[in-house]
């Protein structure tokens, strides 16, 4: 923060609530536009006279429109976010966060988005964003990226916005995913990913459970061959974090493997491998995806997860993150770690 932030600040710290809470407001709107102002109300708190003094001043400020639909940002509205992005990031401490959070999870650099996904799911598609230009800066020099599924993996696919074409990226779906849904699959989200940047993509289509017998079989296979030696000279890994128990329910796994993960005490799952609070495996899927030792040696690893749900599972497996790892997530989540840090450094 520049002097004369700091000198304002120290001045009339009354002024830096006002500007957080007036920026709050118009980034929700932005975020799930158009939106009334009931909504506004239980996303932003506040009761509805607040919402309407704040939202009539940022309307005659020509900031927002009001529409029958709700209210929507205008393209002035789109600049002063913008403008103001690094400033409310220093006023709100996101950027001393950031660093805080790199020193406890261990890893080489941490991103963090204003608000919480869990309240507003509209976060995601922010996260995702960020993700996304993160991952273009990396192009030039990394042209295999292993890419997982889920819902934040398919937000970034939305997101990317590369210039021109690059038929040399080659993006290869991280594991398999017959039985899961089909829009948050590895492979439909790897060749999302070829399709926006004019790459090319390699699919698994292979079950998530396989029985000894079959994994034997299958990982002699000439293709799955070939997918293990790509994952082999993977560049870059892009992939989320879940929850343990999410992750086993969304991959109707048996009632046995359900036991076996709660009594194994599981928080985190990633790559078909759960995690419990510090970081030992306790039940790993058997899968010709990439394996952990793939991801650990890759250049580049960027894993996406928000909201303050997330936060024991991020914590859980940053234990086991490859040190070149970049986390993207949101303030929901990052307050959320430090105060569980406090919490176990005071016992």
């Amino acid at each position: 923060m520049d002097a004369l932030s700091v000198a304002q600040q120290k001045l009339m710290p009354e002024m830096s609530e006002l500007l957080k809470k007036r920026y709050q407001i118009l980034q929700i709107i932005s975020l799930e536009q158009p939106i009334g102002r009931r909504t506004l109300c239980e996303v932003a708190g506040g009761t509805e006279r607040e919402i309407r003094k704040e939202t009539d001043l940022l309307r005659n400020q020509q900031l927002i429109e009001m529409k029958t639909a709700g209210m929507k940002v205008t393209s002035q509205g789109m600049e002063v976010l913008d403008r103001l992005k690094v400033f409310i990031r220093e006023i709100s401490g996101l950027t001393d966060m950031e660093v805080q959070l790199q020193s406890i999870l261990g890893i080489s650099k941490v991103v963090i988005l204003p608000q919480n996904s869990d309240e507003i799911p509209a976060v995601k598609s922010h996260i995702g964003k960020e993700a996304a230009k993160l991952l273009e800066t990396v192009f030039g020099r990394y042209k295999k990226i292993a890419v997982t599924g889920g819902s934040t993996m398919a937000a970034i696919s939305k997101e990317l916005s590369i210039g021109k074409s690059d038929r040399a990226l080659q993006f290869i779906a991280a594991r398999g995913g017959l039985g899961e849904d089909v829009l948050h699959q590895a492979n439909t989200i790897a060749a999302a990913f070829a399709e926006k940047t004019g790459g090319s993509f390699k699919t698994l289509y292979l079950p998530d459970h396989l029985s000894a017998e079959a994994f034997e079989m299958m990982m002699k296979e000439p293709v799955i061959k070939e997918m293990m030696d790509l994952y082999d000279q993977t560049d870059v890994v892009v992939h989320g974090i879940g929850d343990a128990e999410e992750m086993a329910v969304r991959r109707h796994s048996s009632l046995e493997e359900v036991e076996m993960i709660r009594s194994g005490g599981a928080v985190s799952e990633a790559f078909g491998y759960y995690f419990d609070k510090d970081g030992k495996i306790v039940y790993r899927i058997r899968t010709a995806g990439i394996q952990l030792e793939q991801v650990q040696k890759a250049k580049t690893v960027l894993a996406v997860a928000g909201g303050e749900s997330k936060a024991r599972a991020i914590l859980s497996y940053a234990k086991n993150a490859a040190s070149p790892t970049v986390l993207i997530t949101d303030e929901g989540a990052a307050r959320k770690i430090i105060e569980l840090t406090k919490k176990l450094e005071e016992l």
